[in-house]
């Protein structure tokens, strides 16, 4: 016979197993890999993307193709001019903006993400705006690494971009 205690023990000794389960597949899920062709080149500078994947920024299109950057300073260059990187594609043919995020290198959307400006961490191309899931990881990131300012999606614009170059 099955004294109380050791099914109360079982119980709770089950409902944590589910839980660091359904915590392991969240987290899985989370880190969304994208796997960039070995030939793929940045439509902005030409650069091998797959060499910097920690850098790693991509744009969707309608037409299910995909253009790959080797950092969101590129992503953001082609995205605020489309038809010049990619003619015969406008802005409103992407249909998903991803970056790597820094601190997980996890890829998110970037038009949800926080990005730093003006920092002494530098991507393969130079200054670079270093992308982040969450503000407070941004105000970390900036206050280690002499950051300037946090700009959300909407707030880059050309003359951002020109700064950073």
């Amino acid at each position: 016979m099955i004294k109380h205690g050791v099914v109360i023990r079982l119980i709770i000794s089950t409902v944590m197993l589910l839980c660091l389960l359904t915590a392991a597949v969240l987290s899985a899920a989370d880190k969304r890999v994208v796997s960039v062709p070995p030939a793929a080149k940045c439509p902005v500078c030409g650069m091998f993307v797959a060499k910097y994947p920690d850098w790693t920024a991509c744009a969707r299109f309608k037409d299910g193709t995909t253009s790959y950057y080797d950092g969101p300073k590129d992503m953001f260059s082609h995205y605020l001019d489309t038809s010049r990187y990619t003619p015969g594609k406008r802005q409103a043919d992407i249909v998903s903006l991803e970056v790597k995020e820094y601190y997980s290198l996890a890829m998110i959307d970037a038009r949800t993400a926080f990005f730093v400006i003006g920092s002494d961490v530098y991507g393969p191309m130079g200054m670079e705006l270093v992308p982040f899931k969450t503000e407070k990881d941004a105000n970390s990131f900036k206050l280690d690494h002499k950051g300037k300012r946090i700009l959300r999606f909407s707030e880059i614009t050309r003359q951002t971009i020109k700064t950073v170059n």
